[in-house]
Formats: C-alpha cells, structure tokens, sequence
C-alpha cells in the first residue's frame, strides 16, 4: 500500500476559540453579551491593580498606611487648590457610602495632609502643604514608572480618552441597573 496518500491532519481551531472570552464568571457570559462580561473582568483586573498602584505609589512618595480610597480623596481635594466638601469629594468619586469618605478625611486630617474649614455652616477640606507635596511626589513616581511605560505600547491619546469616556458612561448604566435591582 505504498501508494496510498495520507491524509494531511484536519487544521485545528486557535485554543483562544475554544475557550470564549476571558471572563470570571461563565454562567454571565452566557448570556446575551459575553463582550460585557469580558469588559467586566477585565474592570475587576484593572481596580485591584490600580489600587495596589495608587497604595504603592503613594507610599513611595512618603505617605505609606493609606487606603485606595485615602488615596482618591487626597487627590480630589487637591485638585484645582480648592476648599471641597464632603457631599462634593462623594459625588466626584461617586461614593455612595459618605461615611468612608469622612472616615478618609479624618485620618488624612490627622496625618496633616488636609486641613479643616468652613463654607457657612459646612464643613470644608483643605490641602496643605505636606499634602501637596505628597501630590507632587506621587505624580512623579507615576510618571516615571506608570506613564513611562504606558506610552511604551505605544497607545494613542485619543483612544485612552475615547476608553475613558467610554467607561464613564458605562458607569451611569451600572448606576441605573443598581438603582433598579434595589427596587426589586
């Protein structure tokens, strides 16, 4: 039987075609988006590393023990060098939960970062100096390690901005799907 032809083996199908996108949870990818499942796990990637970033930088810059939202905070209540109230600095960060807020207030108050005041009868934050500089800091260390190496793929500036505008209007259907579920 020498002059029989084997046949050549059938191609095979990519391995990342038979896996399905890459998500956390298969029972929701399969529903009628697996896509959005996909963006939400690699959302839940992305939080957990840029809060380790936001912690690790910050510490690199002098100020260790804060939280990811400690973090956030400080950075809000530098921003444009003006006083912030706590129901302010909340819908910013689109927290819902205020005492977290002025729990984070209070400990970056005791570490001298911010200062009290007031606007009428409301109480207001300040930045001061040391928390200023803590900015500072932080915002070189970000952009010798973090910036530097994200230019490095090469990403255009427009896409990181079409992405960013993208995923702050996806935020306002996860409020409205939030808001409906407890209602339910």
């Amino acid at each position: 039987m020498a002059n029989e032809k084997t046949a050549a083996p059938e191609p095979q199908a990519p391995i990342t075609s038979l896996l399905g996108p890459i998500v956390s949870s298969a029972h929701l990818a399969s529903g009628a988006s697996p896509a959005l499942s996909e963006f939400e796990f690699g959302l839940i990637l992305v939080g957990h590393a840029f809060d380790r970033w936001m912690v690790r930088c910050m510490a690199a810059a002098g100020v260790k023990d804060l939280s990811p939202l400690d973090v956030l905070v400080l950075h809000t209540v530098n921003h444009r060098g003006r006083a912030k109230k706590l129901a302010d600095i909340c819908l910013v960060l689109n927290v819902e939960d205020t005492h977290t807020v002025s729990y984070a207030l209070k400990k970056l108050e005791r570490l001298k970062l911010l200062k009290a005041g007031k606007a009428g009868k409301e109480k207001t934050v300040t930045i001061t100096e040391a928390g200023e500089k803590a900015c500072l800091a932080y915002r070189e260390i970000r952009e010798a390690l973090l910036v530097k190496a994200v230019r490095s793929l090469g990403l255009d500036e427009a896409l990181l901005h079409d992405v960013a505008q993208r995923m702050r209007a996806l935020s306002g259907h996860y409020d409205q799907a939030a808001r409906a579920a407890a209602s339910l």
